[in-house]
């Protein structure tokens, strides 16, 4: 009696497993793991034997999670937040919310994603995308191009760095060569205001403004930030340097735009990305400025992924002005 009163004890003691969710499908099978996301008419469940496995929603035949869930439905502009998924019959979901519940059709159902609290433990995702060129006729060009983003986050602090190195050779000769690297820190006032802070560098060995450097704040606006996107928007108010080729120097105060927007597709299959920034003088040093970049990722594996960018940077100046834009296809890394 004494030693099962012990082995009970020590059964106690053991820390227990996460409670898994669970998706029955129409032929019988059964998926356990973290439902991570339906959207594109796909369920992506994060499983720790195979991966992320994307699943066609019309297969599934019901499905359940102790995990809350912000649902939405076709032809309903309101989301509606479930604690809780319980098994129904095949073709229905059971939304729970404490003592209260209702069963809903699956197909009533266009998309789930996780609610994301303000305040959240310590996060960090990015990409490095590296892009190669090479091409042998009567002009000979080596293109290179590699980036890195990462954002990482941690109660109401965000951290964002981003790089980037470029460099075109044609017979030989340098025709592109140029870097830049960011820093940006955003604090959370609420769910959606933010202050930002950050400083830009740019060099370019080729092109008339040859070093840019600019430090800004001011508020910004965070539309939203979940599993499948986020979209934000910045005003801020910069101080900018330029040195030109010619050894002139300008320095002026300007009020910019910025922007950071993605968005998962087909159960986070593909991502449609864009960052840039416009600005405006206060002076008449120079015109306008703008800083732009927007591609398509697919995610080929967890981790690797195969890109498409196009690049634009535009200065218009009284020293000289800078008018470039590159397109890129290449491969990349996550985390």
């Amino acid at each position: 009696m004494y030693a099962r009163s012990l082995f009970c004890l020590t059964l106690a003691a053991l820390p227990l497993p996460a409670l898994a969710d669970t998706v029955w499908l129409k032929n019988g099978d059964r998926l356990t793991g973290k439902i991570a996301v339906l959207d594109g008419g796909k369920l992506l469940i994060e499983t720790e034997y195979g991966g992320s496995i994307p699943i066609a929603w019309k297969q599934v035949a019901t499905l359940e999670s102790d995990r809350p869930l912000v649902v939405e439905f076709h032809g309903s502009p309101q989301d509606e937040l479930s604690r809780s998924l319980s098994a129904a019959d095949e073709g229905q979901v059971k939304l729970g919310n404490g003592s209260e519940s209702r069963t809903v059709p699956l197909a009533s159902i266009s998309q789930l994603i996780h609610p994301k609290p303000l305040i959240q433990d310590f996060t960090w995702e990015g990409n490095v995308d590296v892009a190669l060129d090479y091409k042998r006729a009567e002009t000979n060009t080596d293109d290179y191009d590699v980036s890195f983003d990462t954002e990482a986050k941690h109660g109401l602090w965000r951290h964002n760095a981003q790089a980037s190195y470029n460099r075109e050779y044609q017979d030989g000769v340098t025709t592109t060569h140029n870097w830049e690297a960011e820093y940006a820190l955003d604090r959370f006032i609420d769910e959606h205001w933010f202050w930002q802070g950050r400083l830009d560098y740019k060099r370019d060995h080729v092109e008339e403004v040859a070093r840019q450097r600019t430090i800004g704040t001011g508020p910004g606006y965070q539309f939203w930030d979940n599993e499948l996107g986020a979209f934000s928007l910045a005003s801020l108010f910069n101080r900018s340097d330029y040195l030109f080729a010619t050894g002139e120097k300008e320095n002026f105060y300007s009020l910019a735009i910025k922007w950071d927007y993605n968005r998962y597709l087909v159960g986070k299959t593909f991502e449609l990305f864009s960052t840039g920034e416009l600005g405006k003088p206060l002076s008449n040093v120079a015109d306008y400025s703008l800083d732009s970049e927007l591609g398509l990722r697919y995610r080929v594996t967890d981790w690797a992924s195969l890109n498409m960018k196009a690049e634009k940077d535009l200065v218009s100046g009284s020293e000289g002005d800078l008018d470039e834009t590159r397109y890129t296809i290449g491969f990349g890394v996550g985390w």
